[in-house]
């Protein structure tokens, strides 16, 4: 009768009653528990086992550059990272506010990292999360205003809770990528959060996106309810 059980688990895709109840069995424990308690234990098994299937979903979707930690971080008054903003950053409550995170500094100091680490802390609240090398983004837009799938694309950009944006100015934004900055970022104010990493410091945006108007009016809502980081100090490439 249990092998019965366990194989209709199985093929209901109840993982974690199955793997709850399977070690129950080969551990003899099951009539140490109630049938209130065994009811439990099997719910509580399958709400964590999917809850962990969901979150690794949402991380695997969301193109992480690196596969980051907040307690990966290494801290230090050199690099001027504020452990204590990073650590409220952490518990992503910035999202539900819809408040973005602008976090600037030389080539080499971790910005990626930092924007990936909180990026996973935002999976594991149940957020959705995508990251992109800006540049990259621009580029599949382009092609995508081509071949007509640009709605669809923007669309989907729409639907995540957070939008990280890596290497902001790397290069500068000619006419239609200003565009599209801009229709990405007004999708956003005030319904969804944006993570931006730069080498450039923020009053150098300007320039960089060209056109005075138009950077104005992209800045307004991305420096609004921003959180800032300025890291300072020496390359350490391999770490953050």
């Amino acid at each position: 009768m249990n092998e019965s059980t366990l194989e209709k688990m199985r093929k209901m895709n109840l993982f974690g009653m199955y793997r709850a109840f399977k070690t129950s069995l080969e551990s003899g424990k099951t009539e140490n528990y109630t049938s209130d308690e065994m009811i439990a234990l099997l719910i509580d098994s399958e709400w964590d086992d999917r809850k962990n299937r969901g979150i690794e979903r949402l991380i695997k979707n969301a193109h992480f550059r690196y596969e980051a930690s907040v307690e990966g971080l290494q801290f230090g008054i050199e690099r001027n990272i504020d452990k204590n903003q990073l650590l409220r950053l952490a518990d992503c409550s910035f999202i539900s506010k819809n408040e973005n995170i602008l976090i600037t500094g030389s080539t080499g100091l971790g910005k990626s990292y930092i924007a990936s680490a909180i990026g996973h802390e935002a999976c594991y609240f149940g957020h959705r999360v995508h990251y992109y090398s800006t540049s990259k983004l621009i580029s599949k837009f382009k092609v995508a205003k081509a071949d007509g799938s640009y709605l669809r694309e923007m669309a989907k950009i729409e639907k995540h809770n957070l939008l990280i944006l890596d290497d902001f100015g790397l290069q500068p934004f000619d006419a239609p990528g200003r565009a599209m900055l801009m229709e990405i970022i007004e999708d956003r104010h005030e319904k969804g959060s944006v993570i931006i990493t730069s080498q450039l410091p923020v009053n150098q945006w300007y320039d960089v996106i060209g056109d005075k108007t138009m950077a104005d009016a992209i800045l307004d809502r991305i420096i609004h309810q921003s959180h800032r980081m300025e890291l300072k100090g020496e390359s350490m490439r391999k770490k953050p």
